[in-house]
């Protein structure tokens, strides 16, 4: 017997990357297509681009629906950038802040 022919079961007919399939076989002995879904992107740091641990990764229609501590991690900039670069940012503005003590101690002093 000759392999069963499979259809789109949408009108979209070309081999394109938000229409990729499966072959899947009904209780009724046919092959058919089902459709999967796309793969969600891990949120990556905004300064070094490291993918960020402790975050769900999901399409954003599905980030829209999910509850706050799936998209976070309790943190300044928790989800947002990484905690090396988070350390970096807390220590460089500590330095700011101390440079600007000296520099006013330096003036009193003149």
């Amino acid at each position: 017997k000759m392999a069963q022919r499979l259809r789109y079961r949408r009108r979209l007919s070309y081999n394109t990357k938000s229409n990729q399939v499966k072959i899947s076989k009904t209780p009724g002995g046919k092959l058919v297509y089902l459709y999967r879904k796309k793969r969600g992107a891990i949120s990556k740091c905004g300064d070094c681009k490291v993918k960020l641990h402790g975050i769900k990764p999901a399409r954003p229609k599905e980030l829209s629906r999910m509850s706050r501590r799936l998209k976070t991690v309790t943190r300044a900039y928790g989800g947002s950038r990484c905690h090396k670069c988070v350390r970096t940012r807390i220590v460089r503005a500590f330095l700011i802040e101390e440079q600007k003590i000296v520099v006013r101690v330096l003036k009193a002093q003149q």
